[in-house]
């Protein structure tokens, strides 16, 4: 009789991958998980280090007390943006998860950014009243 320790088991787990992995490989297997996992998120938070490059693209850091996430509109969406995000703002961004495999750091890539408390409208107006006001043409003289 056989005695029941040497009997294989049904359920032993697969074999461990033995060859290591590039750098981007790895990568390239997170993001993978990362846009399936999280292919439509709705963030808040608040805008900061808020950077518009000559590209058109706006790259910022979203936060708030415990975290923070980086962020991008490129430029096809910041056209239809109705304000101009800035930092301290605080927003919903609606987007995607993906990651920047050249740094190897995850980030949301922007559909739609809405000031948060404000409609859209009252934010690009309250910017253009500052913009206008800074300029004086608000003075009496």
């Amino acid at each position: 009789m056989t005695d029941w320790l040497e009997l294989p088991f049904d359920d032993e787990p697969a074999p461990i991958e033995t060859r290591p992995l590039s750098v981007s490989e790895l990568t390239s297997g997170i993001r993978a998980l990362i846009e399936t996992a999280f292919a439509s998120v709705f963030v808040e938070g608040e805008i900061s280090n808020c950077r518009r490059w000559s590209s058109g693209h706006i790259y910022f850091t979203l936060k708030d007390d415990r975290a923070q996430l980086r962020g991008v509109v490129f430029r096809t969406t910041v056209r239809t943006l109705r304000f101009t995000p800035e930092d301290g703002m605080r927003v919903v961004a609606r987007g995607r998860l993906s990651v920047y495999d050249a740094k190897g750091e995850y980030q949301i890539i922007c559909d739609t950014l809405e000031p948060n408390g404000l409609g859209a409208l009252q934010a690009a107006f309250e910017q253009l009243k500052r913009r206008l006001q800074t300029e004086g043409l608000f003075d009496a003289a």
